[in-house]
Parts: structure tokens; sequence; C-alpha cells
């Protein structure tokens, strides 16, 4: 077990891991940080998405001794009130079915969106496409970071 300090949703702490721990289990486990979620645990379906210094990256693969020194947000954190255009927008889409992905969808659009507030329908479609949705929602997700690029060019 090593001590290791990170910086998540604008806080600090230090917690006691073994090095090779994914941070996914950092925060779930000891952080108490449930909105990221364990999908495959191989870094394919996207349910575990937090950011990293801005980008979109798989908490399950990525270990403690990475995202340590880094900026971390979680879903938790990507705003204070939900009122993140993401956010809003998938409110009023109403998105979600079973709503076990939403967490890792909503961190890949707003990491994409804030890299291209912009984009086409087939810009959106490509950034989305690693994520994985087990109800299919897959048109509704679209159409909310298409929603969602409007609300953050306004």
């Amino acid at each position: 077990m090593m001590e290791f300090s990170l910086k998540v949703n604008q806080q600090n702490f230090t917690v006691e891991v073994d090095p090779g721990t994914p941070l996914l289990w950092v925060l779930r486990d000891e952080l108490q940080l449930m909105g990221t979620k364990y999908g495959c645990g191989i870094g394919q379906c996207g349910a575990c998405t937090v950011h990293i210094d801005g980008e979109a990256q798989r908490s399950c693969q990525t270990t403690i001794e990475i995202a340590e020194g880094q900026d971390i947000t979680t879903i938790e954190g990507l705003s204070d009130h939900g009122d993140h255009p993401v956010q809003e927008a998938w409110k009023e889409i109403d998105v979600p079915q079973c709503g076990y992905c939403q967490g890792g969808q909503m961190m890949t659009a707003s990491a994409f969106l804030a890299k291209n507030p912009s984009p086409d329908a087939k810009e959106i479609r490509m950034a989305m496409q690693g994520n994985i949705c087990r109800c299919a929602s897959y048109n509704r997700i679209e159409k909310a970071v298409a929603v969602a690029a409007e609300k953050l060019t306004k």
C-alpha cells in the first residue's frame, strides 16, 4: 500500500491503496463517488469515463499512479447544480432509460464539446461511438449532444 494525492472535483484527497489500483475503484471505494460506473473493466464501454486534465479517459484503465497529480473531474463535479449544458440537454431530451451509462456518456460528450462546440451530426456520432448504451438510446444521446452544442454556442 502507498499513499497517493489526488485532486478530484476541485478537492484534494489522500488515499492509501496499492499502486496499480484503477482510478475507478479509488473513486468508488475510497472517495464514495458512485457516479462513475463499472461497465466492462477493459476500457471498451465508456461507463467509467472521467475527465483527466480535461480529456475523457477510462478510469478502469487508468491506474492511481497515472492519475496522481492530474486534475480529475467525475460526473459529480461536472457542475455544481446539474446545470452543465450537457446535463440540461440530457434532461430536455429525456435521454436515459436505465441510466447506467449516462455518466460516462455525459463525460465523453462534455469533453468532446469543449474541443468542438459546433459539431455536425457525423462528428457527434464519431465522438460518441466509444460509449456503449445497453438500452440503445443512441439516437437520443446524439440529439442531446447536438442540443448541448446549441446551448454552448448561445
